[in-house]
């Protein structure tokens, strides 16, 4: 690969995974996706650099199931909407605005949908069988 491409897919990357951590206390910024997006560019231009984020407890906790498994256990949807909610309320405590108001309710609308109807809910069974599955392989 030349070198152009490799060095703008690690930085992209990087950017992806900083953002992606900052998602975890940040609502409106989805970890997952970008956290999938990272662990992609990495393993497309760093082979120790993907090695890295593979073995984070960030990526553990919040890619792995969904990506080994298809979904989210949840006990880890629930730690993400009260982490999200307790952040909003402490936004919209503090920042006395209706429109703010009015952003931070759709936020929290739009992660319940996505929560309780977009995202599928699955057992940690199902996440221990994907992974004895993968290192079966």
């Amino acid at each position: 690969m030349n070198r152009l491409p490799r060095l703008l897919m690690l930085a992209g990357a990087w950017i992806a995974c900083v953002i992606g951590c900052i998602g975890v206390f940040v609502p409106v910024l989805p970890t997952t996706p970008l956290l999938l997006l990272a662990t992609f560019l990495f393993a497309r231009s760093s082979p120790r650099c993907h090695a890295w984020i593979v073995s984070t407890k960030v990526y553990r906790t919040y890619v792995a199931a969904f990506k080994e498994a298809g979904g989210i256990p949840a006990a880890t949807k629930v730690r993400i909407l009260t982490v999200s909610f307790v952040l909003m309320g402490a936004s919209a405590f503090f920042v006395r605005k209706p429109v703010v108001w009015i952003v931070l309710g759709c936020v929290a609308l739009f992660l319940l949908y996505l929560m309780l109807v977009r995202i599928p809910t699955i057992s940690l069974e199902n996440v221990r069988a994907a992974r004895k599955a993968d290192e079966a392989e």
